[in-house]
């Protein structure tokens, strides 16, 4: 399982090696000083309290004073923490601060924006798997601090029937069936979901049961409201593929209950930040 602790070790052990040899040459080893983190792009801050964790495991006695907490709105100009420590500590930090930070407030930022837009909707914003390796968890977490939900965490926690595994299981009923079996023999409790591709799969679907949500994939915004006026509660709705800013309103205004989007995670842009020393006159 994923552990935040083994992450920042081995980010550490990337980007330092066998040591940063340019502040090891230029900065006193016991010399302390003080950092800010700059905003410079309008967005939603995400990932502060991970650099909390970051800058503590560089100097445990390293403060850090959060000014805008993960969540908060940020405009250009804005500082969202100061931090004190050993200045090789902070030039160590900077970087793996930076990238993780900056990518969570892009995510988050996105987030919120498609959040804003459906909020008038019963409609519920989904992250996917499509996430960086070894980074979902930062990413799953800057979505929700953008405002959305997470959707599975990997292939462990749900049982998610998508078109491949209908076909390599011989169909739709056959693979709900062998899917009852395999929780029944390994005692798991594991809620189910399936993916339909056009109206006479999700018929299959609804003559078969056995499933918590159904994923309509790749619906038209019409198409989407028939599915799901033909689903009339009997389980949960999703809807995927295509889906981006331009268009959310139309698929949240359907009635469908959660839209899920990959893009938030993986064609997100930063959020312009940088870590700039602190200069006292």
């Amino acid at each position: 399982m994923f552990s935040i602790d083994t992450f920042i070790q081995r980010a550490i052990e990337e980007d330092i090696g066998d040591g940063d040899h340019t502040s090891l040459a230029t900065i006193p080893a016991e010399a302390t000083g003080e950092a800010r983190l700059l905003v410079k792009q309008a967005g939603i801050i995400a990932g502060v309290e991970i650099a909390r964790e970051i800058f503590k495991r560089f100097d445990p006695n390293a403060v850090i004073e959060v000014l805008l907490a993960d969540g908060s709105s940020v405009q250009p100009g804005d500082i969202a923490f100061y931090v004190k420590a050993r200045v090789h500590a902070l030039l160590g930090a900077e970087r793996l601060v930076l990238n993780i930070i900056q990518r969570m407030s892009g995510i988050a930022t996105h987030t919120s924006r498609l959040v804003k837009k459906i909020s008038h909707t019963q409609a519920r914003l989904l992250d996917t798997r499509k996430t960086t390796p070894l980074f979902r968890y930062f990413e799953k977490e800057a979505v929700r601090i953008g405002g959305g939900y997470n959707h599975r965490m990997g292939l462990y926690d749900m049982i998610m029937i998508k078109d491949n595994h209908v076909d390599f299981a011989g169909g739709i009923a056959q693979a709900i069936h062998r899917v009852q079996q395999y929780l029944t023999k390994t005692g798991r409790d594991l809620k189910i979901e399936i993916e339909v591709r056009n109206i006479e799969e999700l018929n299959q679907v609804l003559a078969c049961g056995g499933v918590h949500r159904i994923m309509l994939d790749n619906f038209s915004p019409e198409i989407l409201k028939q599915a799901v006026g033909q689903i009339a509660g009997r389980f949960e709705t999703e809807a995927s593929g295509g889906i981006d800013e331009h268009n959310i309103v139309q698929y949240a205004e359907t009635g469908v209950d959660f839209i899920s989007v990959g893009a938030l995670t993986h064609q997100v842009q930063s959020l312009d930040l940088s870590l700039k020393a602190v200069m006292y006159k």
